[in-house]
């Protein structure tokens, strides 16, 4: 598959209004930017599928300590880094294509004390800005499927860690034969979509210098999530969610990713290496 343009893939998460919409969603809350939690935010700013809680699963198995040296492949708004930083006392730096997304994501940073913690910023995946071994630890959050190339991804990624680092990636990944339905929440048409199967992952990773520890499907953990969003739903009280994100077009979205996880064609999967 070629990958698409990274203009193509900026362009399709910008949304220039995001701070204006999440302080009207906190308003909603009756929160304001100096009474907001972590929590308060975590539906818009961990927008994956599992959202705060897979974070902290993922994180859980990087055998982070104080005063590593992170990296957030793909960072969004920043909220799996605040997340890390705040509970392990890291220092997490976060990269995104989507300069809207990094330059929200600082404005929330500061509103939660975190600024002197994580660091946000706009680049691609594909050329991190970063020295050889400048991190102990790294993650990616739903962030491979816009990349085809995943060996060139995983290769980066090893050059900027340090020998014994982990590598923590949670993607939604190809678990079955079949049409997808568009437009999906990472690809609005199939050009788009870089999504693979747990094989060409693991491939990829053992070739980017990766030895792969663990592995795990999620599609309950999909399922369950979003049963639990469209019971909140109904209650009309969602005011901040992926909805601030991707306005309109977030039921067709949502409901084509469904659909497919419950077919079988398509799962959130858990990935744990370590840098050899």
């Amino acid at each position: 598959m070629e990958a698409a343009p990274r203009s193509q893939i900026a362009e399709h998460y910008a949304r220039g209004t995001l701070i204006a919409d999440i302080r009207d969603g906190l308003a909603a809350l009756g929160k304001t930017e100096s009474t907001v939690t972590a929590e308060d935010l975590s539906p818009v700013d961990e927008f994956h599928i599992g959202g705060r809680a897979a974070t902290g699963e993922l994180a859980g198995q990087l055998a982070l300590t104080t005063g590593d040296r992170v990296l957030d492949i793909g960072c969004g708004l920043g909220g799996p880094a605040r997340q890390i930083a705040e509970r392990y006392g890291c220092q997490v730096t976060g990269i995104d294509l989507t300069r809207d997304y990094v330059e929200a994501g600082a404005v929330l940073s500061g509103w939660l004390h975190l600024e002197d913690r994580v660091s946000l910023q706009q680049g691609d995946a594909l050329a991190l800005p970063f020295a050889d071994g400048s991190f102990t630890a790294a993650y990616m959050l739903h962030v491979g499927m816009n990349i085809a190339d995943k060996t060139a991804l995983f290769s980066e990624a090893a050059r900027v860690l340090r020998a014994g680092a982990r590598f923590g990636v949670f993607d939604v990944m190809r678990t079955g034969a079949g049409e997808l339905s568009y437009p999906l929440p990472w690809a609005s048409t199939a050009d788009a979509n870089a999504i693979a199967t747990p094989e060409q992952y693991r491939d990829a990773l053992s070739a980017a210098g990766f030895e792969v520890l663990s592995e795990r499907e999620r599609r309950d953990v999909a399922l369950d999530h979003f049963a639990r969003q469209r019971a909140q739903a109904a209650t009309g009280r969602v005011v901040l969610g992926i909805q601030t994100l991707m306005g309109a077009r977030r039921p067709q979205m949502v409901r084509n990713m469904v659909e497919s996880i419950s077919a079988g064609l398509i799962a959130p999967v858990e990935i744990i290496a370590r840098r050899c």
